[in-house]
C-alpha cells in the first residue's frame, strides 16, 4: 500500500490521479493507523515551512513518519514543501524538519536572479539528473519539470544531490539518500517526464 499522507497541505487527488496514470493506486491518509501499515509513503505539500511542521505535529504524524522511515527503512518520496521538510530545517520559519536528510532549504539569492525572474519560481525548468539514481531513470531526453517556489535545498553532502536545475543559478533541485527522497518540482504537474519519476518509486525501489 501507497499512503499520500495527509497533512493539509498538499495537492493530493493531484498526486493521487497522477499515480492512477502510470497504472497504481495509492491511499490518502492523515491517519497513524493507516501510515503504520504504507509500505511506501508519499509526503507531498505546498505552502509555509513553519506551517507544514505544524500540521504534522497537531494531527500526530511526526511520530509515526519518523519510525516508518527511519525504524521501518520505508521508502519516502517529499515533493516541494514535502521535499523541504525531509531537511533539518529552512529559512521559511524557526522550526526544525525531520532531519532525514543533511540539508537546509534557503530562500533565492534575489542578487543572483535577472531582472526578469521573479520569485516565486513559476514554470519548467529542464533538469540535470544523475541516472544512477533509481528514482531518475528512464528519461529519454533531457527531463523537464514544474515548478512553484521561492526556496531550494542546500546540503551539506554533495552526495545527496541527484538534480539540478537552473533559475537565475543553479540550484539543487532533487536530492536521495537511501530510503529517502525529494524533489522540489512538481511531478503531478510534470507530463510524461513526472510520470516516470512516480513510476519509478513505485516499480524501481
Amino acid at each position: 500500500m501507497i499512503v499520500v499522507v495527509d497533512f493539509g497541505a498538499g495537492n493530493l487527488k493531484s498526486v493521487q490521479s497522477m499515480f492512477r496514470r502510470v497504472g497504481h493506486s495509492v491511499e490518502i491518509s492523515g491517519e497513524p493507523s493507516v501510515i503504520s501499515r504504507a509500505e511506501k509513503l508519499i509526503l507531498p505539500g505546498v505552502g509555509h515551512f513553519r506551517y507544514g511542521m505544524e500540521q504534522l505535529g497537531n494531527r500526530g504524524l511526526i511520530e509515526v513518519l519518523n519510525r516508518r522511515v527511519v525504524e521501518d527503512a520505508v521508502p519516502v518520496l517529499g515533493i516541494c514543501l514535502g521535499a523541504q521538510m525531509l531537511g533539518q530545517g529552512s529559512e521559511e520559519g524557526n522550526v526544525d524538519g525531520f532531519g532525514w536528510l543533511p540539508m537546509y532549504t534557503r530562500h533565492f539569492d534575489r542578487s543572483r536572479l535577472g531582472r526578469r525572474e521573479r520569485l516565486p519560481h513559476m514554470g519548467w525548468a529542464d533538469t540535470e539528473v544523475d541516472e544512477t539514481c533509481r528514482l531518475l531513470q528512464g528519461f529519454e531526453e533531457t527531463p523537464r519539470f514544474y515548478f512553484v517556489h521561492s526556496y531550494h535545498f542546500v546540503c551539506d553532502e554533495p552526495d545527496i544531490e541527484v538534480g539540478h536545475s537552473v533559475y537565475g543559478y543553479r540550484f539543487v533541485s532533487a536530492v536521495a539518500k537511501g530510503n529517502v527522497m525529494g524533489v522540489q518540482f512538481h511531478p503531478e504537474k510534470s507530463h510524461k517526464f513526472g510520470m516516470t519519476v512516480l513510476r519509478n518509486f513505485v516499480e524501481a525501489l
